[in-house]
């Protein structure tokens, strides 16, 4: 099972967590490559307590994650550096998650579709008068590839989450 080793940092709140996975954008994620590890960020919905993405049916990605289905998944955000008189007390405000888990490709189009239509309503809400339908999940064909849109689901085994929360005021903003 994976450690956080600094344990003063550690977040076990739940709902802290799940709120922070549902609303975060882009994470991470981390595969094992054929010479490097390959990490590359995604835009994702967390549902039903797993992390759906989606992208080319082709690429690097998508052949490393049919070679090797273990994978890791991070979400991050930095709140700001934590000011303080002494230099080495300054700090970083920031929340973290890393999943561990197994990927599965989507083959239900029934599944893609929701996927597919919770990915539009999170990222642009009220765009789209209709709704995406498993026929046209089905039937869609990419101009970039002329393949079927791939969506993968990440099942998490184990989970770690990093917080250190600072006050507004002791914070020097990120813009």
């Amino acid at each position: 099972m994976e450690q956080i080793k600094y344990k003063q940092r550690n977040c076990t709140d739940t709902a802290v967590i799940e709120e922070f996975l549902e609303k975060s954008r882009t994470g991470v994620i981390g595969i094992s490559g054929s010479s490097y590890p390959y990490c590359v960020p995604v835009n994702y919905i967390w549902k039903d307590g797993a992390v759906y993405f989606h992208g080319l049916g082709s690429g690097k990605k998508n052949q490393l994650l049919q070679d090797n289905q273990v994978v890791c998944f991070t979400v991050y955000q930095e709140f700001g550096t934590v000011k303080d008189p002494v230099p080495c007390h300054a700090d970083t405000a920031y929340r973290s998650v890393m999943l561990f888990g197994l990927v599965e490709k989507v083959e239900d189009f029934k599944e893609i579709s929701e996927v597919l239509q919770a990915l539009v309503d999170k990222f642009m809400p009220d765009f789209y008068k209709s709704r995406i339908s498993p026929e046209l999940a089905e039937k869609y064909r990419s101009a970039h590839d002329g393949k079927a849109v791939a969506v993968y689901k990440i099942m998490p085994v184990e989970r770690t989450a990093k917080e250190n929360v600072a006050d507004i005021k002791d914070l020097e903003v990120i813009l």
